[in-house]
């Protein structure tokens, strides 16, 4: 269930942040409640997360794949395409966060 918990606050963190900037600085009420209901969702699965995953690693888990996902919606959402470097830099994310749930020891798999 951590895993499912943790895609469940991955998955509302980016909705919130997608959201965030639709928000018009808090001016468009459903986009400003997406935000507010997201980000609470994703910080109350964080939590239960946090009952089995040290906050470090769950942390590294959460932002990493957050920011390569909501780096996916700006494509699709805002035709906002990152350049090669930011391709890299989010490659090593990725394979960050593979290698700690391979190979670390300090995850209760």
């Amino acid at each position: 269930m951590t895993y499912l918990y943790l895609a469940i606050a991955i998955i509302a963190e980016v909705a919130a942040t997608s959201a965030l900037k639709a928000s018009e600085e808090f001016t468009n009420l459903i986009p400003s409640v997406i935000v507010v209901v997201g980000y609470g969702v994703a910080f109350y699965f964080l939590t239960l997360v946090l009952r089995v995953m040290p906050v470090g690693i769950t942390y590294a888990i959460w932002s990493g794949l957050g920011i390569v996902l909501i780096s996916v919606v700006g494509v699709f959402l805002f035709k906002q395409t990152p350049d090669i470097p930011a391709m890299i830099g989010m490659g090593l994310i990725v394979l960050g966060v593979v290698v700690i749930n391979v190979f670390s020891k300090t995850i209760n798999h």
